[in-house]
């Protein structure tokens, strides 16, 4: 028997300039009185968490702000987190202002504010004891001020676990945020290479959920042991396909210019078509890919995040094995790679085709947008690839998702390829 239902879920949704303004409005409709803001120290400096944070408090809610969030949460940075909620509580409503760190933090903060354990206890097996909540959680207004992790519409919170040094992360419906607040304004200015790597996760988020398994392609399954991620559906494959036309028109033009508003706008709506859309069908190789190669880090350290320490941002690290990636899924589905490469390439002609099209489009992407050219430029080796694997292979709950099944010598070899590009 294979699998006749797939399932969606989303947030409630408000989107456009200004709306990060009316949070006092949308908290005050769901009971809070006393409120946690998490945010990280750069987007506190950008002066939107105090803002928001006043305007807030000018509806009659008490607001406490924790500003340490560590950029690329860890296991570490999280309990310091959790802890800071916990003696500072009880709190009525979490509020995040942020990237994806803050509003996974915040994720987390919620999770342990309100349900007995510690981290392990949840983090997905086999890394993590992989709980279900048993308490309800509180509600939880997510404002991203970044346009790609997604974070605000999925079910998911992603931290490196510093001891095994791997990436990993935690799911459950109930972490998906109970609204989401998407205010193009508070984007505007990131540093290039900031947007190059969100934007990639957009795109990432966008192809591996119009490519990966089809819903019903997977076994039947009993309400019991549905997941959020429940492969390539027809509702997901619409915001798919419109989040990728939106970054054919938006997204060289965003990094090129941090002030282009039209740009910005765009690529906040891609952003955010594109989390309603994996944060149903799920995503699969690349992102595996990701953790490993995030986790294992030496000494690189990006343009326009902090440098206070060696770090690969999510969407760089998803997008470095992404080309060979798609080239390796390319059988599962020659036809939808191939149109979501004329998606994200309108000049394509229609005789266009071969295994190669999509990473050629994503390559060209690559190099324009100045992200590294292949994992050798970030510090990695054939002497690394080992440890790649056997990380990614930690990510089962992704890589069920690929629409071909993956070896650790399919894996292996997409490392291989991906140590350059170009």
């Amino acid at each position: 028997m294979t699998e006749t239902v797939f399932t969606y879920a989303a947030p409630a949704l408000k989107f456009g300039t200004g709306a990060s303004a009316e949070i006092g409005h949308d908290l005050l409709g769901h009971g809070a009185r006393r409120v946690l803001l998490v945010t990280d120290p750069g987007v506190a400096a950008t002066g939107h968490p105090a803002r928001i944070a006043e305007q807030v408090a000018a509806r009659g809610i008490e607001v406490t702000t924790y500003d340490e969030v560590h950029v690329e949460p860890t296991d570490e940075s999280m309990a310091h987190a959790i802890g800071f909620a916990r003696d500072a509580g009880p709190f009525d409503a979490i509020l995040a202002v942020g990237g994806g760190s803050s509003i996974d933090t915040a994720k987390a903060v919620n999770l342990l504010l309100t349900n007995p354990g510690e981290l392990m206890d949840y983090i997905n097996a086999p890394v993590g004891r992989a709980q279900a909540p048993t308490q309800r959680l509180l509600p939880l207004v997510a404002v991203p001020t970044t346009t790609g992790t997604g974070s605000e519409s999925t079910t998911i919170c992603v931290l490196d676990v510093l001891s095994l040094h791997v990436k990993t992360g935690i799911s459950h419906p109930a972490l998906r945020p109970t609204m989401a607040v998407v205010d193009p304004a508070l984007t505007m200015g990131q540093p290039a290479m900031v947007t190059a790597a969100a934007g990639m996760d957009i795109l990432c988020h966008a192809l591996e959920s119009y490519t990966a398994k089809w819903f019903g392609d997977f076994d039947a399954k009993t309400p019991e042991q549905r997941v959020p991620y429940c492969g390539a559906n027809p509702i997901a494959d619409l915001w798919s396909e419109k989040a990728m036309s939106l970054l054919a028109t938006s997204f060289r033009a965003a990094v090129a210019d941090g002030s282009d508003v039209v740009a910005r706008e765009q690529m906040a709506m891609a952003a955010t078509f594109a989390g309603l859309g994996f944060g149903n069908a799920g995503v699969h190789i690349p992102h595996a890919n990701a953790y490993p190669i995030a986790g294992r880090v030496r000494d690189y350290r990006p343009a326009g995040y902090p440098q206070v320490e060696a770090m690969v941002p999510h969407g760089m690290a998803v997008t470095l094995t992404a080309p060979e990636a798609f080239r390796f899924t390319f059988e599962a589905s020659p036809e939808r790679h191939l149109a979501a490469a004329r998606l994200l390439d309108p000049a394509l002609g229609a005789s266009a085709s071969g295994p190669d099209v999509l990473p050629d489009v994503l390559a060209r992407l690559m190099r324009d947008i100045a992200i590294p050219s292949g994992l050798a430029e970030i510090g990695y080796g054939d002497a690394d690839v080992d440890g790649l694997v056997d990380g990614a292979l930690k990510q089962q709950r992704l890589l069920a998702t690929a629409p071909r099944e993956v070896t650790p010598e399919d894996l292996a070899a997409i490392f291989r390829a991906s140590m350059h590009h170009w």
